[in-house]
């Protein structure tokens, strides 16, 4: 498995769900050591990219992957990249 898809359309008014879910694909990657993780977060008024992306940014969860890429053709995702 290369790949790990979370979809945050369902949860995205409950902030401790959005974070449990962010959490547990960041475990889940390093753990079963999965390349990359795609998260939509779907195009809106951009409030869920926002909070992904500032909970993305924390130091210990920042030192956890190797990089983040925003996909250029459709504005409603992100790819976060590990090297393990």
């Amino acid at each position: 498995m290369s790949r790990l898809s979370i979809d945050l359309h369902e949860c995205c008014r409950n902030g401790r769900r959005i974070d449990a879910e962010l959490n547990g694909a960041i475990e889940a990657a390093c753990d079963k050591r999965i390349k990359t993780v795609e998260i939509i977060h779907g195009k809106g008024s951009g409030q869920l990219k926002k909070r992904v992306l500032r909970f993305l940014q924390q130091p210990e969860v920042k030192a956890r992957y190797h990089r983040l890429e925003k996909d250029s053709k459709n504005h409603g995702r992100l790819f976060v990249h590990f090297k393990h």
